[in-house]
């Protein structure tokens, strides 16, 4: 990592659609779901990157809007070494085009990819709701949690934090199984998940991997885990195709790259 005064040279520099609704996205479709992406798309000159990687990954962009025209670029760089990654983001403008209950007629299942995101806008947990729609969400960093956003976490039916964030939400007051159903992501000690009617957490281990990119992992854990779970799968199976899946993301650049060449849909059962 650089240090005040010194300069690190990099070797490559590449480009990627990211986030975790488009990871997530392209991770079921990798399974075979039939998805599409409700966002707005980065200001110029990164628009045409994310619309390029949504159709190489069969996720729909149809309900995407542009970014004003006044915007700046809303951009990740994600800083890997060591097995892990870190993040400098640059927030900029709404993530959501503007829904109704109507704008998801036809759809079975919402992810969201952040708490903020649904912070942002609580009416997709109504519209959602009213177009018979099961809901997921992603937690994903905040420098602090609002203890509010218990009521918001209790509304989903799958909630999917990593074991820091969960620890995070723990300190201002969030029940550990808030949701319907939580599932923890802990990294090379694999995962574990509870009913909120339960007391009693499935847990599953992952197989250890070596990481080229960490980046883009917890969102396609996110996604092999709910392309069982809508198919009313076990717990252990949810688990285990997860865990399949976030350790297929990590051996290649960019959270979605490697679901262009891995195996990882072999025995999916092409359920939409």
């Amino acid at each position: 990592m650089p240090t005040p005064g010194t300069e690190v040279f990099s070797d490559h520099l590449s480009l990627h659609a990211g986030g975790g609704a488009f990871i997530t996205a392209a991770t079921l479709a990798a399974y075979g779901y039939e998805v599409s992406q409700f966002s707005v798309f980065p200001a110029s000159p990164f628009a045409q990157t994310v619309q390029d990687e949504l159709l190489r990954h069969n996720v729909c962009s149809g309900y995407c809007t542009p970014a004003a025209s006044n915007a700046d670029p809303q951009i990740s760089v994600a800083i890997a070494n060591d097995g892990d990654r870190a993040f400098l983001t640059r927030l900029a403008g709404p993530a959501l085009p503007e829904t109704t209950p109507q704008t998801f007629s036809g759809f079975a299942h919402m992810h969201i990819g952040e708490l903020k995101t649904l912070e942002d806008n609580p009416s997709l947990l109504a519209h959602a709701r009213s177009a018979g729609l099961t809901i997921s969400l992603d937690c994903s960093w905040q420098d602090e949690f609002d203890p509010a956003v218990v009521d918001l976490i209790a509304a989903v039916d799958v909630f999917l934090p990593s074991f820091r964030e969960q620890e995070a939400l723990l300190a201002v007051g969030v029940p550990e199984n808030c949701a319907a159903l939580t599932v923890v992501k802990c990294g090379e000690h694999g995962a574990r998940a509870c009913q909120r009617s339960s007391s009693d957490w499935v847990i599953s281990d992952t197989v250890p991997a070596t990481v080229v990119d960490a980046t883009g992992a917890g969102d396609a854990f996110n996604g092999g885990f709910l392309s069982e779970w809508l198919k009313s799968a076990s717990l252990e199976q949810c688990l285990a195709s997860a865990n399949l899946a976030g350790r297929a993301a990590i051996r290649a650049i960019g959270g979605a790259e490697s679901l262009l060449t891995t195996s990882i849909a072999e025995n999916a059962s092409g359920a939409r």
